[in-house]
Parts: structure tokens; sequence; C-alpha cells
């Protein structure tokens, strides 16, 4: 017995040690891992959510009507009745400013959604059909040769009366060729690829060529171009109202609140400086959702930055 006790013991020491196995990490989704790798990513949506939630629940935010008249409390001070000071009409300030965060996401997000779908669209046809490509891309360098707030004045005097729709319409038109020329740059690289060949070399439709294999690279690119789209849609919506092409004046919107009080700006720079303010933040916020987004779809330009 203690022979064999001997044995064993050796064997024992001779064996090599099991490996300890250890618990895998939790596992954390890809959109927290997103957030937590890019924070320019989630401080922009954060004050995007804010801002949101603001222009959502607007009613319950504002202090009063935005388009109550009060003669007798005109151009006042900000104060613990007038949070943002009054207008010339003697209108609340702060609810106006309020309000009108509803009208520039209203206009941002439109514009950055008909855009994305028209722009994706030409940009697919212009990059995969070949003969319709240069008709198409001279019409978008055409449209791209006038500067689009330019553009955007002109198309608004041709509708001949100012409204949110005929505001996205207008700045629509004028940001449909940046999406256009970025689809079809990516179009042009991704269809000679191999597995796109080999799709057209299996008899696969050219609509399932665009739908299954080209289009779904189009999509990072574009929604990063989307964001950037719609910064640019509420500053131009911001400089239309200011300067009287925009929406009505009776609709509170930051650059119509601006426009009303420039007259003001050296004796109650409070007139123009709350809702110039929450307009910057609001275009700053869209601006570090999309380079949070541009960073995570590609982490090359992170690394050059």
């Amino acid at each position: 017995m203690t022979a064999n006790s001997d044995i064993a013991d050796d064997q024992l020491a001779a064996a090599p040690p099991r490996p300890v196995i250890l618990p895998p990490p939790p596992q954390r989704s890809r959109v927290m891992g997103m957030l937590i790798e890019h924070p320019t990513l989630w401080i922009g949506a954060a004050l995007l959510v804010l801002v949101t939630a603001m222009a959502i629940f607007a009613p319950l935010v504002a202090t009063s009507d935005p388009s109550a008249l009060n003669p007798a409390q005109r151009v006042l001070p900000p104060s613990a009745e007038a949070w943002f000071g009054t207008d010339m009409m003697g209108r609340d300030i702060y609810s106006r400013t309020v309000y009108g965060a509803r009208v520039s996401l209203i206009v941002g997000a439109g514009v950055a959604i008909f855009a994305s779908v028209i722009g994706l669209t030409i940009g697919l046809l212009s990059g995969f059909v070949r003969w319709a490509d240069n008709i198409i891309m001279r019409v978008m360098d055409g449209l791209m040769s006038i500067p689009a707030i330019l553009l955007a004045i002109a198309l608004m005097t041709l509708m001949r009366g100012g409204s949110v729709f005929n505001v996205i319409l207008a700045i629509t038109i004028a940001e449909i060729p940046r999406v256009a020329r970025l689809t079809r740059s990516v179009v042009l690289s991704v269809r000679e690829q191999p597995y796109v060949e080999a799709g057209t070399a299996c008899g696969t439709s050219t609509f399932g060529i665009i739908w299954y294999h080209i289009m779904p690279n189009t999509l990072a690119p574009l929604t990063v171009q989307a964001t950037y789209i719609c910064a640019s849609a509420m500053i131009t919506e911001a400089i239309l109202s200011f300067i009287g092409a925009g929406t009505p004046t009776s609709i509170p919107s930051w650059g119509n609140i601006m426009a009303e009080g420039r007259a003001l700006w050296q004796v109650k720079p409070n007139v123009v400086f709350f809702p110039a303010v929450f307009l910057s933040i609001t275009v700053l916020a869209v601006n570090l959702v999309g380079d949070g987004l541009r960073d995570a779809v590609d982490p090359r330009l992170a690394k050059q930055v």
C-alpha cells in the first residue's frame, strides 16, 4: 500500500495543473459599448434627449401661452414671473423659446429623413445604372453650385407662403445633392466587389443586388451624414425665419424670436440671447452625435484625429 501510494503521489505531482476556468465576463450590449467608447456620442445624445423632451412636453414646461399678448408687460428683464423676460408685445420669451424647440426639431428631423430617402434613391440609381449617371450628376452639380441658403430663399419665394412644410421642402431640395453624391461614391466602390459580381453571375436581379448587397453598405455613412444635415437644416430654418422668409411670425420659432428682438439687441440682449443659446446647444448636440457615430462607424478616423 505504501509503494502504491508513493507511485500515485508521483503521478499526481508529475501531472500538469488543471486550467482554472474563469466565468465569462459580463456581456454588454453594442449600444452600451458604443456609448462608453465614444463619450461625444452620449453627451450629444443626452443633450438632444433633454431638448426633445422639452419640446414634447412644452405645455407642461412652459409657464404661459407663447402667443399671449400683454402690452403692459413689454420688454421686461428676466424675473421670477418671466424667466427670460418679455418681448416688445409682452409675450413671455421663455415660453416662446420652449415652443420654438418644436419647430427646429421638426424641421431638422424632417429634412434629414426626406433628404436621406430621396438622396439615397438618386445615389443608388446614379451609381448602379451607368447610362443615367451623367444626367443625374449634372443636375446634382447644378443644384450644388447654388449656395443652400440662397436656393432655399428662392424656393420659399416661389412657394409664396411661409409654413413649416414649405420650409422643410425648400431645405430638403437644397440638401438632396449632398446625400446623392455620398451614396453614389459608396455605390461606385461597392459594385466592383467580388460578392456583387458573384451575385450577378448567379442570376440575381438588379433590384436584388441593390437591396441586399449595395444599399446596406450605404446606411452607416448615410446615418452620419443625416445628423449633419439635421443640424444644418435647423440653422437654415433659423436664418430663413430671421430674414422673414421662413415660418410665419405667428409660429414661435427661434429664428422668429431673434428676428423680433434684433432691434432691441443693444438695450435688451436677453430677447435674442436665450433663443440663440438654445439653438446653439441643439445644433451642438446633433453635431456631437454625428461625430460619435462617425468614430463608431470608422474607428480609423478617431485614431487619425
